[in-house]
């Protein structure tokens, strides 16, 4: 097969996803698995078509469904107990209920330094709405400011894995990319929170306020004791990126626990039980619907989420986006080509990650050719990857799924705020980046 004729049916299949859910309300799974279907039959050699479909799907799994399933059940017992609704009247108090998307926005970036964006999203949607509900702002427009805030620093700044691994490949100073990557995320992020704030204003859902005026008729707990299944997985998280990110040699007892902890899957258990201290004695009996309510709303999530991931499965089983990267590797526009080929591999197969590390495996050896073969160059190559890593996050990612799902908007809503977002924020990103390199490069 053709690189056009490959081209072509995967651009028709990310359009297919986006009408059957957007247009004609299709499930998601449903549209993901029929339209995966169709381009494994029509691209691929037959006999890997089921072993592509199930390896997509079950990696997915594998990866965050221990993560969504314990996220879900801490969102959930934190909106039974009032426990969000106790952390987004604290932040109003210190922020005003105008400024809480920028509080929101702060929180996401901190928080996704050290942590993978989907893991954030998942502890903190629940907070996300109940400052939609508290403050009268839609919740396309607050899940976006999360999402990207979150998002933002997971495409640059190591230790996230594509930007470390792509470090590794690039021989770039990973304490350098760290300073840099922060700098070029903040104005990043701002660029997708104004833009998220203005295409917000129409035709997208408002939040509901039916959960407010319950709790507020409650007695909620303390601030303190509700941030705490927040905030301590992210703070075991942080530590153990930071030991492994430091690579420490002399693990002692207190090194060793911590990276065991640290571990997101038990992290979040210890998040879990944290929550559950929130649960009164009059709610007690009900602990068991609460687990109920949580595995029932992970269900959907865990599915949709992994069709997300067999859909990207398939298209880069079709070699397309690894295809259009060789051909603009071979053209000499500077930094121009780390950012071009790491957009189109997001775009095409939906993994930031892989965007970025197929990228740097295509400019690596490039570098002496595009006049990036130095320290500042490999810097910037590195931030010009991250920055196209970040275009356009939609129907094939897993973590537009992740999003949607979390904040119960729909698809739609979610192409149109979030979606648009990522491509100005990653946009923005590689502007900025490339006019500091006319000055430094």
């Amino acid at each position: 097969m053709t690189l056009v004729t490959s081209s072509i049916l995967v651009g028709l299949s990310i359009i297919a996803i986006i009408v059957l859910t957007s247009k004609f309300k299709l499930n998601a799974f449903i549209a993901l698995f029929l339209v995966s279907l169709f381009l494994a039959f029509t691209a691929l050699p037959a006999k890997n078509i089921v072993s592509v479909l199930k390896d997509g799907f079950g990696s997915t799994m594998a990866s965050i469904g221990f993560l969504i399933i314990l996220g879900a059940i801490i969102g959930i017992v934190l909106d039974k107990t009032g426990g969000t609704l106790s952390i987004a009247k604290f932040i109003l108090s210190k922020t005003g209920e105008k400024r809480s998307a920028a509080a929101l926005g702060i929180t996401g970036f901190i928080t996704g330094l050290p942590i993978f964006c989907d893991s954030g999203f998942i502890v903190l949607s629940g907070l996300a709405r109940s400052l939609s509900a508290k403050s009268r702002l839609a919740m396309p427009f607050m899940a976006t400011v999360l999402a990207t805030s979150l998002y933002s620093v997971h495409c640059l700044i190591p230790p996230h894995p594509g930007a470390l691994a792509a470090a590794g490949m690039m021989d770039a100073n990973i304490g350098h990319l760290i300073i840099l990557g922060t700098l070029f995320a903040i104005p990043g992020a701002l660029a997708a929170f104004f833009w998220s704030k203005w295409i917000s204003k129409s035709n997208v859902s408002t939040p509901s306020v039916n959960e407010e005026i319950v709790l507020d008729n409650r007695e909620l707990p303390s601030a303190f004791r509700s941030f705490l299944p927040i905030v301590t997985p992210l703070l075991l998280i942080t530590l153990r990126a930071l030991l492994t990110m430091n690579a420490v040699t002399d693990k002692g007892l207190i090194t060793e626990i911590i990276m065991i902890v640290g571990e997101p899957v038990f992290a979040l258990s210890i998040g879990v039980v944290l929550a559950l201290t929130l649960v009164n004695s009059k709610q007690q009996t009900s602990i068991n619907d609460i687990f109920k309510v949580s595995i029932e709303k992970a269900g959907p999530i865990l599915i949709i989420t992994a069709a997300g991931g067999m859909f990207g499965a398939v298209i880069k089983a079709t070699g397309t986006g690894e295809n259009i990267g060789k051909l603009l590797s071979e053209a000499n526009i500077g930094i121009l080509v780390p950012f071009v080929i790491a957009a189109i591999m997001k775009t095409a197969q939906g993994s930031s990650t892989v965007a970025i590390i197929t990228a740097a495996s295509f400019v690596s050896p490039m570098l002496v050719a595009l006049g990036l073969d130095s320290e500042s160059g490999r810097l910037f190559s590195m931030l010009a990857m991250g920055a196209g890593s970040m275009v356009v996050s939609h129907a094939n990612d897993s973590y537009f799924w992740v999003v949607s799902n979390f904040s119960g908007i729909d698809s739609k809503d979610t192409l149109k705020v979030y979606s648009t977002s990522t491509i100005v924020m990653g946009t923005v990103t590689f502007a900025l980046v490339w006019l500091t390199s006319a000055f430094m490069l």
